[in-house]
């Protein structure tokens, strides 16, 4: 190995590798990256491993069981710098629909023995558990943010990853807005930017897989004040706000709770 060059982490929990293949995916910027860092964990691409300490590590996935807290607080503690990738280590995944129904209740209709199985109540991001340098969001996340962010840190400077919301990369694009011309109900406004408005591009709206963008003011979306422009019966809102970043857009207002669920508005 040779010591001269940082070391490459790269670590899954609850997730369906989908941010390790975006990485995998990049190709002959993969094998340049490799003549400069020196790739020494990651279980995707090979099961050669060295151990820690390592400069940076990649995670993806949520924290859904207690070896999973457990360990990632070790993957912590060996790791100079921790980046976490895609929609399950940042806001808990699709898995964070547990948060808002009974854990036990599905556990009893999937497994055939759950007393066996070992779970936490709620699927929680990476963040919940451990500092955190930097995270980078999507379901799955985007290649070219990926490559920004690891050269950025290993130049030692702050990545520069666009905070805007999808509408505004409909608009470098030059897309019709899909709402506005066609009354298709549409994300973008309260979505982080990253994926180069793919969805509205081919005529539908955005669902939110890189999870809510600050506003312009940097304050959180404005979720609530989206709804009505959506035009969606109440059933059809909450389900597409339950996707990839559930708690992370129900975060934004508790009242996108259902009336009738545990916890949900009056």
């Amino acid at each position: 190995m040779n010591k001269e060059k940082p070391t490459l982490a790269v670590w899954k929990f609850a997730s369906c590798d989908g941010c390790q293949l975006t990485l995998l995916d990049c190709e002959d910027e993969l094998l340049t990256l490799a003549g400069e860092v020196e790739i020494t964990h990651f279980l995707e691409a090979s099961d050669e491993t060295a151990p820690g300490p390592y400069d940076v590590s990649l995670v993806e996935g949520s924290i859904t069981t207690p070896d999973d807290a457990e360990r990632i607080r070790h993957i912590r503690e060996i790791s100079g710098t921790l980046i976490t990738i895609g929609a399950c280590a940042t806001a808990g995944g699709v898995q964070a629909l547990r948060n808002f129904a009974d854990v036990e209740e599905f556990a009893s209709l999937v497994y055939a023995r759950p007393e066996y199985v070992a779970t936490l109540e709620t699927s929680t991001p990476i963040s919940a558990h451990v500092r955190v340098d930097f995270e980078l969001q999507g379901c799955p996340i985007d290649r070219r943010q990926l490559l920004e962010v690891l050269s950025a840190f290993l130049m030692g400077r702050k990545p520069h990853i666009s905070q805007h919301p999808v509408c505004f990369e409909c608009k470098r694009r030059g897309n019709v807005c899909v709402m506005v011309a066609h009354g298709t109900p549409c994300l973008g406004p309260i979505t982080h930017a990253g994926c180069g408005a793919i969805c509205p591009a081919y005529g539908r709206g955005c669902y939110g897989c890189f999870g809510p963008s600050p506003n312009w003011s940097g304050a959180r979306p404005n979720t609530r004040g989206l709804l009505p422009w959506l035009d969606m019966t109440p059933d059809e809102t909450e389900r597409v706000l339950s996707t990839f970043n559930v708690a992370a857009f129900r975060e934004e207002d508790h009242e996108l709770r259902r009336p009738d669920t545990p916890g949900g508005g009056s």
